[in-house]
Order: structure tokens, then C-alpha cells, then sequence
């Protein structure tokens, strides 16, 4: 069978597979409430087959939102869907997972499809929040720059959130530390230019991270898992590159409290360069697993069930991680499945639909 489809475990949670949804935004909630949209939306892709579900990026507070319509648990009237979420990704198969994330200086900006502009002030907008006042990219808004007090007290809510979400019944957390969002903005030397504890080296702009990561660990259970998602290099001269990757991946090891590390790049500089092609971060991947000794999931233009087996069977990374492929097809794990010769992990109440 492919060691695409065999169960892997981290803690005390199981998956069937090692496929994992990605947490992919759907900017459509209210106030950070979501709906059925987000019911029908994860729901199809748990009985799609894979082993793992992520919720989209879930915001630790308003402020800390991409957009005015993005997924939030930061009050007590978040936790009703997320209990139903993890409840129907649990019946269907699926280990529950949610991405915990503060979007930090770019934050305040509309929906995608609206062209991500940002959102002024007197149109339901807000003030982003960063390293420095230098803005996330030309003509967005001035961030206002933490500090140690505020960082103490955002580390606070992203703790609050996993408090929520573990009440909800969710089995995998994942502290968002990519894309250019708060997190990857300190650990970036391009957009953190502080010259407190905070800034310089990287051991310090590590330090916001591993704060998270000691919040979140006191409200997330020891036999729950804990992953980290990072932006592995920034794809501009003089950012983070992959042997800061593989230095953060040690660092966050050796404190015992993570136990994947979710490989992305990229998101914090208009100036990137991304070669893309079917892939192109796997080798991020590769080398955090083999250079930091701790599990890694491959994420990045991953379509082909023969890729995504191969990159598991070689041992580059121990999960793959779809976006676009399941966004474009919830059920791609179970025809993976086939075209791998495993048995698709397919419900009672589908048996009659002949895809085995």
C-alpha cells in the first residue's frame, strides 16, 4: 500500500492518511462568526478522504484580521461553530485541525476578489499592527509597532483561542507563522527592524514565536500535537532562507512543545521572486525534516497523487498538504486512492457511487 495512505500519529492523535487539508480563507464570516458556508465547506473535504482538516486561518482577535470577513474565535459566540465543525470532521473520518493566526501589519484590507485593497478607517477599516510602522507593502496602512506589553498581550490571545478551540473538540492546533503575517514579520530581518529584544539576531526575532508557542502550549493539551506553520525562505535577498528554517525548526524542538512544522515561503515582501512549479517548496521540507529532526508537512502546487506519494515514500516530509488541488476537487483523496492502489477511505453512505 502507499505510505501515502498509512495512518500516522503525533501525540496521542491518529490520522487515517497523511494527507492534511490546508487552512485556506474563505473571507466570508461576519464579525469573525462564520456559517454553513464553512460547514459545507470543510465538511466536503473531511468525507472527501483526507486524513486531516484544517479550518482557514482563525483570528485570535479583530484587530488581527486580514479582512472585515475573515474566521475568528476570540469570543464566546465563535465556539458554537467551531464545535460543529469539529464535530462533523470528526464523524466524517478526519482529524479536526485549526490554524491559529494574527495577521499583523496586513491586516485591514478587503476581500480578494475585490482586489485586497485596504480598508480606510471610515469604511469599517483599522489600524495594522507590526514590528515598526513600516507598512506591509506601498500604499497600505501604517501599522502601529508593539510593544513588549502588547506582544504579551497578543501571546495571551492566541493562548485564549486554542483554550477555545481545544473546548471545541479540535485534536491538531497550528500557530501561523507565515505569509507575512504578525509572526513572520518579526522572525523576517525585512520587516522587523527593531533594536529591542525583539529585533536583531535571529534568536531574537525568534523571540515572539516562541512566546506564542509557550502561551499556546499551556492551554493546548500535552497529548495534543502543535504545529508551526513557516514561511521557510522569503525569496528576497537578505530574508530568511531555508538555513534559518531548518535553525528556527531546532529552536522549536528543542523546547518539546511542537511537533510539525507546516513548510510554506514567502509573504512578506512585494519583492519576491517565486520560481513556481509542482513542488517548489517540497525541498523546504526535506531539509527542516533532515536538518532539525522533527516531522514536516510539504505544501506548494502538489497535484498528482504519484507526486504527493513520492514525496512521503522518500521520507522529504511526513504529510502533504492540499490547497488548491482539494479547493478544486474535495474529493481528490479518494481518487488518489485508486489511482494508487490503496483503499480509498471512502463513507458507508458514498459505497453505492463505485469509487473504490
Amino acid at each position: 500500500m502507499s505510505k501515502l495512505f498509512a495512518p500516522i500519529s503525533f501525540r496521542s492523535v491518529t490520522a487515517r492518511n497523511r494527507i492534511a487539508v490546508s487552512p485556506m480563507c474563505q473571507y466570508s464570516a461576519t464579525d469573525g462568526l462564520g456559517d454553513d458556508w464553512h460547514v459545507q465547506h470543510l465538511g466536503a473535504r473531511a468525507v472527501g478522504g483526507a486524513g486531516i482538516v484544517f479550518t482557514e486561518a482563525t483570528h485570535v482577535s479583530a484587530p488581527g484580521r486580514i479582512t472585515p470577513y475573515c474566521l475568528g474565535l476570540w469570543n464566546d459566540a465563535h465556539e458554537a461553530l467551531f464545535a460543529r465543525l469539529a464535530a462533523l470532521i470528526s464523524r466524517l473520518g478526519a482529524v479536526p485541525g485549526v490554524q491559529l493566526a494574527h495577521a499583523g501589519r496586513k491586516a485591514s484590507v478587503g476581500q480578494p476578489w475585490e482586489g485586497s485593497k485596504p480598508v480606510p478607517h471610515d469604511h469599517g477599516g483599522w489600524t495594522p499592527l507590526g514590528p515598526t510602522e513600516e507598512p506591509a507593502a506601498p500604499g497600505s496602512n501604517v501599522p502601529h509597532a508593539l510593544t513588549p506589553g502588547e506582544l504579551a498581550t497578543i501571546a495571551g490571545q492566541f493562548a485564549a483561542s486554542a483554550a477555545r478551540a481545544r473546548r471545541a473538540g479540535f485534536r491538531i492546533a497550528e500557530i501561523h507563522a507565515a505569509h507575512g503575517y504578525l509572526i513572520h514579520s518579526f522572525l523576517s530581518p525585512l520587516s522587523n527592524r527593531r533594536g529591542d529584544a525583539y529585533g536583531g539576531d535571529l534568536a531574537s526575532r525568534m523571540r515572539l514565536l516562541l512566546e506564542v508557542v509557550e502561551a499556546v502550549r499551556a492551554e493546548w493539551p500535552d497529548d495534543l500535537p502543535l504545529f508551526v506553520r513557516l514561511s521557510c525562505t522569503d525569496w528576497v535577498e537578505g530574508g530568511l532562507v531555508a538555513e534559518d528554517a531548518v535553525a528556527i525548526g531546532r529552536r522549536l524542538k528543542a523546547t518539546g512543545k511542537v511537533d510539525l512544522i507546516d513548510c510554506s515561503s514567502g509573504g512578506v515582501s512585494t519583492a519576491q521572486r517565486v520560481p513556481l512549479h509542482p513542488g517548489y517548496q517540497v525541498p523546504f521540507a526535506e531539509a527542516v525534516r533532515h536538518g532539525a529532526g522533527i516531522a514536516t508537512g510539504a505544501v506548494g502546487l502538489i497535484t498528482a497523487p504519484e507526486h504527493a506519494a513520492e514525496i512521503v515514500a522518500n521520507g522529504r516530509a511526513d504529510l502533504v498538504l492540499l490547497g488548491r488541488a482539494v479547493l478544486a476537487d474535495p474529493a481528490w483523496p479518494l481518487r488518489a486512492a485508486r489511482t494508487l492502489g490503496a483503499t480509498p477511505p471512502l463513507a458507508p453512505q458514498y459505497q453505492r457511487a463505485h469509487l473504490a
